[in-house]
This record gives C-alpha cells, sequence and structure tokens, in this order.
C-alpha cells in the first residue's frame, strides 16, 4: 500500500481555535483554483469543507502536486492552520485555512457525471445512479448521520426502558397484510415460496409469547406497491412490542421516546401528553385519518343549513344519505381566481368529487358559483356556518361522505401549502385513536379489518360484533406529524373465544384461518399474555425531522419510481441455469 497520511481532524472540526496547530486531513477535492503563484483547494469529507493554501512558502515539489489537483481527487494533506485574510461567512470553517506542507494524492478521479454540491438540480435517476457521488454532497451527509442518531436514540432509550432488541426472519411463509409480497421461491423445496416480510407483526406476537415482555428491532420491511414520495419496495421500522399493558402504556412510553428524540436531536421541548383525537372526530373536523394541525380551515357540516334546499347536488347528497360540508380560506378570495378554482376542482375529481361549489365573501355581497339557487340571504346563512368574514373563500362539496372527507381532506391541505402555511419548521404531534374495527371492501363491499384481524376491538364495543360489526372501535392508535403518520399500532387480541368471533366477523373458515395463521393461534393455545405495540416509518420520521420531503433523501441506495435500483440495476435477469434449479421458466 502507498503511503497514508494518518489523519488528526476532520475537515469541519477546524476553527479558529486550531490556529498554529499543524493538522493532518484526508477527503476529496471539491474544487481547485490556480492564481499562478497562489493555489487554493477546498478539501471535503463527511464533516464538511476547508480550504487548503499552497504558495510560495509551499516546498516546490508540494506545489506542482498542487497544480494537478483537479475535483473529486482523493488527497491528503499535512499543515498548519492559519486565521484567512479574506473569511468566507458562509463556511463553517470560513475563518481559516490550512496552509500546506505535504500533500499526497491517493487517487485521481474522472470528471464526474453530476455536480457534487448540495443545490445541484441535477435529473433524479441520474441522481440515483450515481448515488456514490451523491451521497458526498454535505446536505446527504447530515441527513444520514442524522438517521444514524434515531437510530442510536431509540435503541438507547428503549434499551434503557427494558426492552431487548431482537432480530425477527426475513424469509416468511405469505400472510395477508393489506399490500402484495415480495416472494422468493426456494430451490429445496421446488413450487413453494417464502415471501419477504411487510412487518414482523406475527413474530413480535409470538415473541411475547415467549415471554419477553418487551421487545424492539430496527426492522427491514418490504411491500409490492406503487412508489410515491413516502413510500418505497423496502423501507425500515423502528417495531416494538410490550406485554401486560393498555393504550395508555403503549402511549406514555412512545411519548418519552418523543419527548427525548426532539430534546436531544432537534432541541425541541415538546409538551406532553400529545393531543388525542379519535378517528371520527378528525374526520369530521380535518376530513383526514392523519390531521394536519398547524393550520386551520377545518371542515364544517352544512346538512341543516342547506335542508331543505331546492340545489339538486345538495338535495340529492342528503337524500342518498351523505354528506354537504365545506372549508373556509381565510383571506382566499384574493388568492385564488376563478381559474385556480376550477383547477382545484379537477385535482378533486380524482378523490371522486364531482364538482365544488365556492363562495367568496365580499363587502356587500357573496358571490358563488350558485348564486342563482340561492338568495343572498341563504348564502349568508351557509357564511355563519363557517363565521366566514370579507375576503374568506368557502368551498363546498356534496357527495358520500368518504368523497366529501377525502376531497376536503385534500383541499384544506393543499390550499394550505400553496398559501405556504406549511411550516416545516413547526412539528404538531398528536395521536388519533378509536379507529373502525372494520371498513368495507370497495369491490366486495365485506367487511375486512382496518388495521388486521388481531386488533383488539374496545372492550365496551365487544358486544356489538354479533349484532352490529361496523359500529366497532379498534383499540388501535395512530402516531401523527404535520399530517404525515409517523406510526401506528393496537393492542392485540390474546383471548381465543374473541379471536375466534373475529374470524367469523370476516367470514374466515377454519382452514382458512389454519392457512393464513396457523402457527399463531397455536402458540396462543399455550399462555397468551395481554399485549400491544407499535410501529414507526424510520424512513418518514427523519424525512420530516430533517425537512425534507422524499424518503429517498434520507436512504443511502433508495429505488426509483419504478422500483428500480439505478446503482445495480436491479431487478436483473438471471442465468436460465438459476432459474431450472428454483423449478422456474419465465414466459
Amino acid at each position: 500500500m502507498s503511503e497514508l497520511f494518518k489523519r488528526t481532524h476532520m475537515c469541519g472540526s477546524l476553527n479558529i481555535e486550531n490556529v498554529g496547530h499543524e493538522v493532518v486531513l484526508n477527503g476529496w477535492v471539491a474544487k481547485q483554483r490556480s492564481l499562478g503563484g497562489l493555489i487554493f483547494a477546498d478539501l471535503r469529507d463527511k464533516s464538511g469543507i476547508v480550504q487548503i493554501a499552497f504558495d510560495d512558502n509551499t516546498e516546490k515539489s508540494v506545489f506542482e502536486k498542487a497544480e494537478a489537483l483537479r475535483s473529486e481527487y482523493v488527497v491528503g494533506v499535512k499543515g498548519i492552520v492559519k486565521e484567512r485574510a479574506s473569511k468566507n461567512p458562509n463556511m463553517p470553517t470560513g475563518d481559516i485555512e490550512v496552509a500546506a506542507t505535504d500533500l499526497i494524492i491517493y487517487s485521481e478521479a474522472d470528471t464526474p457525471p453530476i455536480y457534487i454540491k448540495d443545490d445541484d438540480n441535477v435529473d433524479d435517476n441520474l441522481r440515483l445512479k450515481y448515488r456514490y457521488l451523491d451521497l458526498r454532497k454535505l446536505k446527504m451527509q447530515e441527513n444520514i448521520r442524522f438517521r444514524h442518531k434515531v437510530c442510536k436514540l431509540a435503541r438507547d432509550y428503549f434499551d434503557e426502558n427494558g426492552f431487548t432488541e431482537i432480530e425477527t426472519p426475513i424469509l416468511i411463509k405469505s400472510t395477508p397484510e393489506g399490500a402484495r409480497d415480495y416472494l422468493v421461491p426456494s430451490r429445496v423445496n421446488q413450487g413453494r415460496f417464502y415471501a419477504l416480510p411487510q412487518s414482523p407483526q406475527l413474530f413480535k406476537q409470538l415473541l411475547m409469547v415467549s415471554g419477553c415482555d418487551r421487545y424492539m428491532q430496527i426492522a427491514k420491511c418490504f411491500r409490492d406497491e406503487d412508489l410515491r414520495a413516502d413510500r418505497q419496495p423496502e423501507f425500515t421500522q423502528i417495531d416494538l412490542e410490550m406485554s401486560f399493558v393498555d393504550q395508555d402504556d403503549v402511549i406514555n412510553m412512545q411519548e418519552g421516546f418523543l419527548k427525548r428524540l426532539f430534546s436531544e436531536l432537534m432541541g425541541i421541548e415538546i409538551q406532553t401528553p400529545l393531543p388525542r383525537i379519535p378517528y371520527d372526530e378528525a374526520m369530521e373536523r380535518y376530513g383526514s385519518d392523519k390531521p394536519d394541525t398547524r393550520f386551520g380551515f377545518e371542515l364544517k357540516s352544512l346538512n341543516q343549513a342547506v335542508a331543505g334546499s331546492e340545489f339538486k347536488v345538495f338535495a340529492d347528497a342528503l337524500a342518498n344519505g351523505g354528506d354537504v360540508r365545506g372549508i373556509c380560506i381565510d383571506n382566499g378570495s384574493g388568492n385564488f381566481s376563478r381559474k385556480d378554482i376550477d383547477k382545484l376542482t379537477d385535482q378533486t375529481k380524482h378523490y371522486g368529487a364531482k364538482g365544488v361549489v365556492w363562495m367568496r365573501i365580499e363587502e356587500n355581497e357573496i358571490k358563488s358559483s350558485v348564486n342563482k339557487f340561492f338568495t343572498q340571504e341563504e348564502l349568508n346563512d351557509i357564511a355563519k356556518v363557517f363565521d366566514a368574514k370579507v375576503g374568506d373563500l368557502i368551498l363546498i362539496v356534496a357527495d358520500k361522505p368518504k368523497v366529501v372527507f377525502d376531497s376536503l381532506g385534500f383541499l384544506r391541505r393543499h390550499i394550505a401549502g400553496l398559501m405556504g402555511l406549511l411550516d416545516d419548521k413547526k412539528f404538531n404531534l398528536l395521536w388519533v385513536t378509536d379507529f373502525p374495527m372494520f371498513e368495507k371492501d370497495d369491490e366486495t363491499g365485506e367487511l375486512k379489518a382496518m388495521h388486521h384481524p388481531f386488533t383488539h376491538p374496545k372492550e365496551e364495543d365487544i358486544h356489538l360484533l354479533d349484532s352490529e360489526p361496523e359500529k366497532v372501535k379498534a383499540d388501535a392508535y395512530d402516531i401523527v406529524l404535520n399530517g404525515v403518520e409517523l406510526g401506528g399500532g393496537s393492542i392485540r387480541i390474546h383471548e381465543k373465544d374473541l379471536q375466534a368471533k373475529m374470524f367469523k366477523v370476516l367470514k374466515l373458515t377454519d382452514e382458512e384461518c389454519q392457512e393464513k395463521f396457523g402457527f399463531l393461534l397455536e402458540a396462543f393455545k399455550y399462555g397468551a399474555p395481554p399485549h400491544g405495540g407499535l410501529a414507526y416509518g424510520l424512513d418518514r420520521l427523519v424525512m420530516l425531522l430533517t425537512g425534507e420531503h422524499s424518503i429517498r433523501e434520507v436512504m443511502a441506495f433508495p429505488k426509483n419510481q419504478n422500483a428500480q435500483c439505478m446503482v445495480c440495476e436491479a431487478p436483473g435477469v438471471v442465468e436460465d441455469e438459476q432459474l431450472v434449479e428454483l423449478g422456474l421458466c419465465v414466459k
């Protein structure tokens, strides 16, 4: 191996207190500037950038090597820290520079296909293809280090509270979890398949049966589903389970973790206990089970205000058991033209809405898209529901409740974004509780578990399982930050009779139960403690805390929008011999 300069400092750690010290640095050349008898090179490592100076006092052989430096050369530098004559207030190390006394070039570099700078707006696929270069950016280094700190803090906190970190299998049996499984063919057992886990749910419950009492894991999970900004085919959970607990115990434990996380890593003291909002209230007020409370624009019911109206859209919605609701945008009238409102209306069609009624509150009248169907007095009655004032804009949707909630939930947050009200430096945490136990399948109309079939119903609703299961509430809870679900969990069923009743409501036969969950049901025969837990989406958590808008910005090697790894070009074609070994053929 060639000579190695043993590092004494990281580039970004140097400051005015180091003046006069001899230092040894290693890193990449961010850029080189030659001014004839003076050469400056910015040296970068994961901690930051520092300026290296070569001048008339530099030994000739060292100066000649400095003249050859180009971007992304990997080098070692020895030198003396000096105070800069012209300081750079935009650099953390801008008060000093290192006067080089020796230089070694470890490796040269071709011109990189992307610029190594934080504000480079290069195409995402190019960034992902050359991710090892993209990761050299200081912002990406900071994001990856922050993620590491979150993981370390989680491990420390839960260890101090009696949790044991346990790894669960990656090759498991396919079980119904709500999304498509990634399947892995077995060579030894041809014709049979493993699945990659969508979560460690069943195994962490088995660990409670095993008596481990409190479990945690930084768990890799996999889901074969369409991608978006906060979704990847492989993702990471901070996964937790506890024995002999109720909902309050689980929530209190998590609030302690969140309080410490925000205090130590963000310098923010959050007030606990956090607000808890029942699911029904969240939908009524925000049109979402993950409400963003950084701004207003809450939903209001207009069912009473428009009862008896001859306006067909409202009348038909109410006659068919639907809803008429709206939101009031403070000072929104001047911010949204008719063209803007038409665009918003088109966007709500993705949520099933057939249209949006608008009302502008002006000084002497209310202008509306339904003026010919309502008197000014009737429009005033609607405006009073919102306590609307001059300059406000009211948007109304009438349809089935789900369409109304989804459309207005989208509009309130989308409009808040357009108006600059989504402050990334404001962190509103809350719990959503008391979810419905079941929801109707859109295709079959049959009931299905909203979370999973092992979620415990609220004790006071168990008697409704036989007669009115659609009214049963679950002992389930989600932790929400700024309109994003950070994590969710529930108290689990541990009683055999109650579990059997749950399967009956879901119309699962004994054979189906045995096929899908047999190993868990078998374990429960031998004594299962009351237990419950929660899982955080680590990627989403880090994304929000770093102010990013995509989880790809906080993952080292994410997939692109087509679930492809641009670095290693996965998924790829395999040799026919491998397929034969697995008993497979590709058509």
